[in-house]
């Protein structure tokens, strides 16, 4: 029998129905990006705010519910996964408080993780989503968000089945091209697919434009954080066609 988690109430809101005949697939990572947890839990259950969440988790791991995850919360915006558009309507959205990048992003605490590992589990069972469901927001936005961030433990998620993550013996190929913005090539389109099939909006045009740039840099921030630059390097080249297959 799985453990009931011990949680708060404090209901936004901010949801509405689902409207969607596909089932919930998505689990969306946020972090908060505001200096307190108190200001972010006040922006999430404002009326004009116009933003929610199903969870926030505080970083002492106190997990507060804001929306029943049988409504639709307001927390991934202007969004697409997987040629899903409406991603709030497929996903259920957990914020972690954490100051982001611009209040001072740091370090998520064990006992946040420890409080949002046993919660992921008790979604996934209750509407049977797949390890890739589960992914950040800026993989969903990557020209509008960077959270949860290069900080945050992806590989550890993904060792308990929450994500995709490289094999032990994935290795660079050694012949994996080095591509930059401004490059028209088809090793270019080969790397469009291959994000596309991941999930990531783009379209093979054989043209490292923008927006490419823009999808490379979320790539790195969720499964190469080590660089985040937007430059497809053989290592991240061949990171990218990696995950694609395992996608």
């Amino acid at each position: 029998m799985t453990d009931v988690l011990t949680m708060l109430e404090r209901a936004s809101p901010n949801f509405d129905e689902r409207r969607c005949r596909k089932p919930v697939d998505l689990v969306l990572l946020h972090y908060t990006g505001m200096q307190t947890a108190e200001a972010a839990l006040s922006r999430l259950t404002d009326t004009e705010a116009k933003v929610s969440a199903h969870y926030v988790i505080d970083e002492d791991g106190t997990i507060i519910r804001l929306v029943p995850e049988e409504a639709r919360a307001w927390h991934a915006g202007v969004a697409f996964w997987r040629g899903v558009r409406d991603v709030n309507a497929r996903s259920i959205g957990i914020e972690l408080v954490n100051p982001g990048h611009e209040f001072g992003y740091r370090p998520f605490p064990e006992a946040q993780i420890a409080a949002l590992l046993p919660l992921l589990q008790q979604i996934k069972a209750r509407h049977n989503i797949p390890a890739a469901g589960f992914i950040g927001h800026s993989d969903v936005a990557p020209q509008r968000k960077e959270d949860p961030g290069e900080l945050f433990p992806w590989a550890r998620l993904a060792q308990a089945g929450f994500g995709l993550w490289p094999s032990p013996e994935f290795r660079p190929s050694p012949h994996a091209p080095e591509l930059h913005p401004g490059m028209k090539s088809g090793a270019v389109v080969d790397l469009q697919v291959a994000l596309d099939r991941i999930g990531f909006g783009i379209e093979g045009s054989g043209v490292y434009d923008p927006l490419t740039e823009a999808v490379v840099r979320a790539f790195q921030r969720h499964w190469r954080p080590a660089r985040i630059d937007g430059m497809a390097d053989p290592e991240t080249t061949s990171l990218i066609h990696h995950i694609a297959q395992r996608a």
